[in-house]
């Protein structure tokens, strides 16, 4: 149907809804089950299978089965069978890996998946965009993304942008007749909103007319296709290390195999031994334990609140140095309430807290009834009047839908008895002019029932003071002197002082069918009415975090559009603002130039009146100066500066969609101490991830020179090809997995930040697995040795001592890897994922060598007892020997 050449109500007929209540839950599940769930197709996933046989793709598997296959050509046939158990067992385990962290990252799109506001059974609702039907009433306003086709049937200074579709970038006025040209271009079609635009301005209702793949996105949905996910700069790294290892593994090899050869052991069994310690050697799961790791610890962000949006972003938290923050909603409860309102000389206080609407007005500490109050009434009707917030109960709680500082005016008039909806049956609201962030107001244009016009205005109320041309005092409407002037600035900044945030009401009559076109023909020569000053408390855990981030090296800065005074003392309370902290308003920030404002922002904590272009400068200002900068925001005017953060920070709750998309990270709670805890977790997973790099490294290191030492020395193999590739996968896979899930060390949030250049080895990880691996190959070759020289007839036995030596040493050298200090800094039972991956390890290891069955295949014989005290004692020596000199340094 061509629904933009229909009248309004030929559409609602059409689509057999009703625009005044929405389509009913019975009728919603009816649709769904006719038309399906609003979402576009998505490419072609991998298959299960073939995300199966890709664990086979790498490059030393392929040798590993080349030479499994020479050993079955040559009779070999329990070595060969037992080989590719090991890789196929390996292969499902990184098939299992790889599926867990597509799920997470399945689960983090659909937590981050856009939500719209819908008229269903005559109730306003919040559900997710993939649910809108055909014949649902959306509403939006300036930020919102459209979630399916709409023909607009409700516009206030709407404009959308549509380049998405249309490659124009210029915003599209949005009207809600119908259209008369035939068949016009998606560009030209100015009552209808499609799928994926953004809202740039204003605000409007319309009805769906399509979804999912009728959509207009839908006909062009290649254009909106997922991109391939990019790899973090750790993977990278990552990546280019195990191409270092595996030309490194070759080299050993091939000298490994020719030592092997000259030494008199034939070609055969030094080809497999060395194909088998460069598998060994190279960690061809750290790539995937990487993803895993950093999957899960995305998982653990949000149970605290935070969605991470991009893999990067993990990483780059750790680094931060700074947190650019909002202060309303973020820093504070976002439950405005107006405690104090002035009017012409006069203040009245209001009680009662939060959104219920229950509380009674005073004046000099005196009961009073606000409509015994002219200048009160009126500032509460007009408060009331021009506001797009409801407040809804839902069980015993009242909730806020919209704007907390128009809630917050809604509140106030509700406690003085006067209703929205019966206010709307005195007064017809003809035009709107929406608020901007440049204006800092919003105005519309009213009849009441005695045919008068009015516009009335709320913004801030250093803005509307300066286009007032009069005030009512005592009742009476009088031109605004300096005096007069002076006497309400001083009201406010006494507001201000108190923590208040500040809503100036002012209106003006017009002539009787009067239409004004223009915001500034509206908002001029207003009649100033007064001021109501609100409080948002702040959160009592902000407190705490500001704390913490200050003794983890990281800097808070408060920045806000409220008055200097406000933002003062809520950062005083939060710890933010000391002594010799600045504060910066937008009016200074304007004068400033980039340059400028570099040679001071390391003394600023707190910017006020700022708009969101300052947010920019402030960003860029501060990353001139070196440092890693998180920006937090919600609005659409935010989003540049948003993405031109190191780490943009989007509100879950009060955030617009284009914030959310431009974000790295997303607050469900829109609370500043889960930046903190994200900053938190982001640190420990990049430790966590060196922590597992370190035993994995260090655990090959020993693997090959102890194979390297005993052909350099003439000695027997002290370890088997089969026993090489079971000790890869048993002490390589569960613990280094379970490393991954480490928590926290203490002092985690008690040292500066990392640098972004910082390499995987610094810090003395590259010592660290050079000296643990050397020793843990030393004491190897140590027990075989020993054994051998007791009894050379018995190869297998000391061959079994030695394997049974090296898995010993790995599953003790793990629990080192869990602090930077030493093994003896942790408590060895705090990760209790850990504890029962060596157990498991260890269980594996004793099955191998005690059960008769798997003896043949793995070339083991039982241990005796007075043997394990030296397998024990050696395996402990890489670990507690280190332990000791970092205790001893401690001493000294």
């Amino acid at each position: 149907m061509k629904f933009h050449e229909m009248e309004i109500k030929q559409v609602e007929r059409a689509l057999e809804t009703d625009f005044s209540s929405g389509l009913s839950a019975e009728e919603v599940k009816k649709r769904v089950k006719q038309f399906g769930l609003n979402e576009l197709e998505e490419g072609e996933k991998q298959s299960a299978l073939l995300l199966f046989f890709s664990q086979f793709k790498d490059f030393m598997v392929l040798v590993l089965l080349a030479a499994t296959l020479i050993s079955g050509l040559l009779g070999e046939y329990i070595d060969a069978i037992a080989i590719i158990a090991i890789v196929i067992i390996n292969g499902f385990l990184g098939f299992f890996q790889e599926r867990r962290a597509e799920k997470s990252l399945q689960a983090l799109k659909e937590l981050s998946a856009p939500q719209v506001s819908v008229l269903r059974d005559g109730k306003w609702m919040k559900i997710p965009s993939k649910e809108i039907v055909v014949g649902d009433i959306l509403k939006f306003t300036s930020g919102d993304r459209i979630g399916a086709d709409v023909r607009l049937i409700e516009s206030k200074s709407l404009e959308i942008e549509e380049s998405a579709l249309t490659g124009e970038s210029v915003p599209v006025s949005k009207i809600t007749e119908k259209l008369t040209n035939e068949n016009p271009g998606i560009g030209d079609m100015e009552n209808t909103a499609f799928m994926g635009t953004m809202v740039t301005r204003g605000n409007g209702v319309g009805v769906v007319i399509a979804i999912g793949m009728k959509t207009a996105m839908g006909q062009i949905a290649g254009l909106l296709q997922t991109a391939e996910s990019q790899e973090t700069p750790l993977q990278r790294r990552l990546e280019q290390l195990g191409k270092i290892l595996i030309t490194v593994a070759l080299l050993l090899t091939f000298l490994v195999v020719a030592v092997g050869v000259i030494q008199g052991h034939d070609i055969y069994t030094m080809f497999l031994a060395g194909v088998s310690l460069a598998v060994a050697a190279i960690p061809e799961g750290l790539p995937a334990i990487v993803t895993v790791a950093l999957s899960l610890g995305v998982q653990k962000m949000i149970k605290q609140k935070a969605i991470v949006r991009k893999l990067p972003a993990v990483e780059t938290l750790g680094c931060a140095s700074v947190i650019c923050s909002d202060k309303t909603g973020t820093m504070t409860q976002n439950k405005m309430t107006v405690t104090h309102l002035w009017s012409g000389g006069q203040t009245w206080t209001v009680d009662g807290g939060g959104y219920q609407p229950k509380g009674d007005f005073y004046r000099n500490e005196k009961k009073v009834h606000p409509k015994d109050e002219k200048a009160l009434q009126q500032m509460l009707i007009f408060g009331m009047l021009c506001n797009h917030s409801e407040i809804n109960l839902k069980g015993e709680d009242y909730i806020l839908d919209g704007d907390p500082t128009e809630g917050a005016l809604l509140v106030s008039a509700m406690k003085a008895g006067f209703n929205r909806p019966k206010l709307l049956e005195e007064f017809t609201i003809m035009n709107e002019f929406p608020f901007d962030s440049s204006r800092k107001m919003m105005s519309i244009h009213v009849k009441d029932k005695q045919g008068r016009h009015f516009i009335i205005t709320k913004g801030a109320p250093d803005v509307i003071l300066g286009i007032s041309e009069s005030i009512l005092w005592d009742g009476r409407t009088q031109y605004l002197n300096k005096e007069t002037n002076q006497k309400v600035q001083s009201a406010i900044d006494n507001l201000a002082s108190q923590a208040l945030r500040t809503i100036a009401i002012a209106f003006k009559p017009i002539p009787a069918n009067t239409y004004i076109f223009s915001e500034k023909e509206a908002e001029s020569k207003l009649t100033f009415i007064g001021v109501q000053g609100m409080i948002d408390p702040p959160r009592p855990e902000v407190k705490l975090a500001v704390k913490e981030c200050k003794e983890a090296g990281i800097k808070t800065v408060m920045i806000t559009g409220d008055h200097a005074i406000t933002a003062k003392a809520i950062a005083a309370q939060l710890g933010i603002l000391t002594s010799k902290s600045k504060v910066l308003d937008g009016k200074q920030l304007s004068e400033m130039s980039v340059e400028d404002l570099e040679n001071v922002v390391e003394d600023v904590s707190v910017f006020a009146r700022v708009s969101p272009e300052h947010k920019l400068k402030i960003v860029k200002a501060l990353q001139n100066r070196g440092h890693i900068v998180a920006m937090t925001g919600d609005g659409v005017n935010d989003a540049p500066a948003i993405k031109a953060a190191d780490i943009g920070v989007a509100m879950g709750i009060t955030g617009t969609d284009v914030a959310k998309e431009a974000s790295a990270l997303v607050l469900l709670d829109d609370n500043f101490a889960t930046i903190k805890a994200a900053i938190k977790e982001g640190r420990n997973i990049y430790e966590n991830i060196r922590k597992f790099v370190r035993y994995l490294l260090a655990s090959n290191v020993g693997e090959i020179l102890v194979m390297l030492f005993a052909m350099l020395l003439g000695l027997p193999l002290p370890l088997v090809p089969i026993q090489i590739l079971w000790v890869n996968l048993v002490t390589d896979g569960l613990p280094a997995m379970a490393l991954g899930l480490d928590r926290p060390e203490e002092n985690v949030m008690k040292r500066g930040p990392r640098s972004p250049n910082e390499g995987v080895f610094s810090r003395g990880l590259g010592w660290k697995v050079v000296s643990r691996g050397f020793l843990i190959g030393l004491v190897t070759l140590f027990a075989f040795m020993i054994v051998y020289h007791n009894d050379p007839s018995q190869l297998q036995y000391a061959q079994t001592v030695a394997f049974a030596t090296l898995v010993m040493a790995q599953l003790i050298h793990v629990f080192d890897c869990r602090s930077e200090k030493s093994v003896l800094s942790r408590n060895p039972f705090g990760n209790q994922y850990l504890v029962w991956a060596v157990i498991s390890s260890l269980l594996m290891v004793l099955v191998v060598i005690y059960y008769p069955p798997l003896q043949p295949i793995f070339h083991t014989l039982p241990i005796a007892a007075k043997d394990w005290l030296l397998i024990i004692g050696l395996s402990s020596i890489p670990t507690f020997l280190l332990a000791g000199s970092f205790l001893l340094r401690k001493t000294k």
